[in-house]
């Protein structure tokens, strides 16, 4: 059974691969996938994202999130059976809420805080390697659920809320909901939130970010418009997302995450 990584511990330090060791130790035959390890420090509710869009491409298996700034504190980990035969593996900040929304909620959760899949000694800040990997291991391997753990009511577990989308008028007020390494910002809405009359591919619209105004034009792809131009188009995750042809689209507009940003067409 395959166990992904998610984790916001980059790749400078041993992180990682001491994840990697303790997994093949436990279940030599692990096929592990790193998800990514470039999640921004501390960010849950951006690996939350991150994890929920990706998680459909993924096949059933073990997928562990740690993205983990309350680590060694009373918060709980996870270990949890999705709807649809999916386990995820976590700290219980929300971190795996959207995911588990995705893959038709929680059927059987526990608390493996204290599984006794855990290595000893448990450090304070390493939960990676001390109890999220082992765990994921062991239930990869075949273990059951039940047994890595206590038995947790679905409706006790922490998730995170996103921001809405909404209408004004003619106008869609969104979100930054993830701005990638190229610049490219995803936001809370999709194309069918557009303003009616539907817009069509090459049409004109305004973006205003920060109080400032722009001209975008909607496209399918980079390559509908020249560089340096700034387009509105729909992600590989279909959401609605602004970007600017071999450019930056954050940079541009000045957009950090969660800011307000309004689409209007022209």
């Amino acid at each position: 059974m395959i166990i992904t990584l998610l984790t916001d511990y980059g790749h400078d330090d041993e992180f990682v691969g001491v994840c990697h060791a303790v997994i093949r130790g436990i279940h030599p035959g692990a096929e592990i996938v790193d998800l990514t390890h470039a999640i921004p420090r501390h960010a849950a509710r951006q690996g939350a994202v991150v994890l929920r869009d990706t998680l459909p491409y993924l096949p059933p298996g073990v997928h562990v999130g740690v993205v983990d700034p309350q680590v060694g504190t009373e918060r709980r980990a996870l270990a949890l059976r999705c709807a649809d035969g999916r386990i995820l593996v976590g700290p219980d900040n929300g971190l795996l809420s959207l995911a588990w929304a995705k893959a038709g909620g929680v059927v059987e959760a526990v608390d493996a805080s204290r599984s006794r899949h855990r290595l000893e000694p448990v450090s304070a800040t390493f939960h990676g390697r001390d109890l999220f990997a082992p765990v994921a291991a062991h239930l990869a391997a075949g273990e059951p659920l039940a047994e890595a753990g206590e038995p947790l009511d679905p409706r006790e577990l922490s998730s995170v809320e996103l921001p809405a989308a909404r209408r004004d008028g003619s106008t869609l007020v969104a979100h930054a909901l993830s701005i990638d390494r190229f610049g490219n910002v995803s936001l809370n809405a999709g194309v069918d939130d557009l303003a009616a009359p539907r817009l069509e591919i090459g049409d004109t619209m305004e973006i205003e970010s920060r109080g400032e105004r722009f001209l975008a034009r909607l496209a399918g792809t980079f390559a509908d418009v020249e560089a340096g131009e700034l387009i509105v188009y729909e992600d590989a995750y279909r959401s609605l997302a602004i970007a600017v042809n071999l450019g930056d689209a954050a940079r541009t507009l000045h957009i950090q995450l969660d800011d307000e940003v309004r689409l209007l067409p022209r």
